[in-house]
């Protein structure tokens, strides 16, 4: 029967070329089950929950040709765990693109996921998020493209343990990447920023009480890192928004529409900490005078800038290398200020110390 499943008897691997093939192939799926889905255009979107691999054998989802991924409006998956999902197309959601939650941290949990080579895109305005992380623990997000999303292109919601690498953002809503109801230990490294929104990173946020993970948490998010990454527009790459302990380092910021960062606080419930503990070093920010607010940082209220440290960045205006001095909330360590980088966009090379191009890991 034609797009019916046909099994390999030696490694568990189904291959799969209709929607009621793939659902039958989610609900029976195995620990070291791999799932191949054909290229084409598959009507609807995808829901699964309960896919539990094991350490030593995932469950593994993708398209069966890396060069032809097949389409679909969108994904959800809950409640999964040791799970691998790449090499899919997922196009003209009316929600989000790719949703991976732990059913509102009920069960036990969803942990353990690799998502790669996903390509989401035109989405609503809005609330409509590209990659949706919700309660995910161990996680890894790398080699995706995330193209005009409405809301984030990558929005986690108490998500821990988690890295996001060699994602590619373009013509974003509001914002690239957002970590916040007391997601911890995140890094994003070595990502493009293009046109993402009002905020490029996010870290932290403003999130109900009854969503955080775990419930209790003081922060919107602690101990996050931003390194590697090139940022092009834009109205501010990076915001401190209710963090507790965060690093950006090594990145390129180039052409802000008004401000490099910010440090800000949108949750105030009693016991919640002030924005606090940013690093901000070795960066490397080009701007123009007409397109920089405020020194190009901009602070607000019931926040702890004293506690921010910064150094080594190099920072450039463009039009007025005289006017390169940022205005910062304390005083910067071996800051380079007015000296051209002779930054290349499409390469990110510079000749500058600091910023993407001079990133090691």
């Amino acid at each position: 029967m034609i797009g019916w499943l046909l099994l390999c008897a030696f490694d568990d691997t189904v291959r799969v070329s209709s929607m009621i093939d793939l659902q039958r192939s989610l609900r029976s799926a195995k620990p070291g089950a791999t799932i191949l889905i054909a290229p084409g255009t598959y009507e609807g979107g995808v829901y699964a929950e309960n896919l539990r691999g094991t350490k030593d054998r995932k469950i593994i989802i993708r398209g069966a040709d890396p060069a032809n991924p097949p389409v679909f409006t969108s994904w959800q998956l809950s409640r999964v765990s040791d799970l691998e999902i790449g090499h899919l197309r997922l196009k003209g959601s009316k929600s989000n693109g790719l949703n991976i939650d732990d059913g509102g941290g009920k069960g036990s949990g969803t942990y353990n996921i690799r998502m790669h080579n996903v390509h989401v895109s035109d989405l609503p305005r809005g609330n409509h998020d590209g990659i949706k992380l919700s309660g995910v623990e161990s996680f890894v997000v790398e080699d995706c493209l995330i193209e005009r999303w409405g809301g984030s292109g990558i929005d986690m919601v108490g998500c821990h343990l988690g890295r996001i690498e060699k994602v590619v953002l373009r013509g974003g809503g509001d914002n690239g990447i957002q970590a916040k109801g007391g997601s911890s230990d995140i890094t994003i490294r070595r990502c493009g920023f293009f046109g993402a929104g009002q905020r490029g990173v996010n870290l932290g946020g403003s999130t109900g009480l009854e969503f955080f993970r775990p419930l209790g948490a003081t922060y919107e998010a602690k101990n996050l890192t931003v390194e590697g990454c090139v940022f092009d527009g834009g109205v501010a790459a990076v915001a401190f928004v209710g963090v507790d302990g965060a690093t950006v380092r090594f990145n390129t910021i180039h052409r802000p529409e008004r401000w490099a960062f910010r440090i800000l606080q949108e949750t105030t419930a009693p016991g919640f900490v002030p924005c606090r503990n940013g690093r901000f070093e070795d960066n490397l920010i080009i701007f123009s005078s007409d397109r920089w607010a405020s020194g190009g940082v901009n602070v607000g209220g019931n926040t702890a800038p004293e506690t921010f440290r910064f150094a080594r960045n190099h920072w450039f205006c463009s039009d007025r290398p005289s006017a390169s001095r940022p205005q910062l909330p304390v005083a910067e360590a071996d800051g380079v200020y007015g000296a051209d980088p002779q930054f290349d966009l499409p390469s990110g090379k510079s000749r500058s110390k600091a910023g993407a191009g001079a990133f090691k890991h």
